[in-house]
């Protein structure tokens, strides 16, 4: 549910503690998902001037990089225990399925500052629907860990306090822009980070160029 909608809104957002969360990693190291990684320079100021914004009431990005999560694999071990694990044999049928794709550069669309219960962010749109594609080709080899819809989109931070759904709604307002920004993006990524760490920086594993 999005904070913009009012007739379907949370009353509040969420709160993120800052800390370990052994219950969902249950000791396991590594997160992976497929990402577009943000790298426009405008883009990536204008997502620093919303977190200034509202850094009041969210928690200190860190050092996580601006990305736009595709797929969300799960934790990379070497045989899938778990059915949140990602296998070394769903890893390797998965590159070779993008390796084989057709990739063509993208421009995304980027619109107004938006809010999950959980998270702000900036919502995603793909009008040549690319990443529906990739999504669709991704799935027939491992099946996506996902609590939730698919919603594209660069988050902005969690919540450290619990806010009025009204009151996150105003400052969005007054934070948004008159038209949409365009994001071009040429790689598409296999990334994972630091599961025990929340705001670890991603690490890439491998990286396919869009404009093959």
């Amino acid at each position: 549910m999005l904070i913009s909608d009012p007739l379907t809104s949370p009353a509040h957002s969420l709160i993120t503690e800052r800390r370990d969360y052994p219950e969902w990693h249950l000791g396991r190291s590594r997160y992976a998902a497929w990402i577009l990684p943000v790298q426009c320079p405008h883009l990536l100021a204008h997502i620093a001037h919303l977190q200034d914004a509202l850094g009041d009431w969210l928690h200190p990005p860190g050092r996580r990089q601006a990305h736009i999560t595709v797929f969300v694999c799960g934790f990379i071990s070497d045989q899938a225990r778990r059915n949140d694990d990602f296998s070394t044999q769903q890893r390797q049928r998965q590159f070779k399925a993008i390796g084989r794709a057709s990739r063509q550069p993208l421009r995304l669309l980027i619109g107004q500052p938006d809010s999950f219960a959980s998270a702000a962010f900036l919502p995603v749109s793909d009008p040549s629907g690319h990443l529906q594609h990739w999504r669709a080709l991704l799935s027939e080899h491992s099946q996506e860990v996902r609590q939730s819809p698919y919603h594209a989109h660069i988050t902005l931070g969690l919540y450290r306090q619990r806010v009025d759904a009204a009151l996150i709604r105003a400052r969005l307002v007054e934070l948004a822009e008159e038209q949409p920004r365009k994001l071009p993006v040429n790689s598409l990524q296999f990334a994972h980070y630091r599961a025990r760490q929340l705001f670890s920086p991603l690490r890439v594993r491998q990286s396919f160029s869009l404009g093959t």
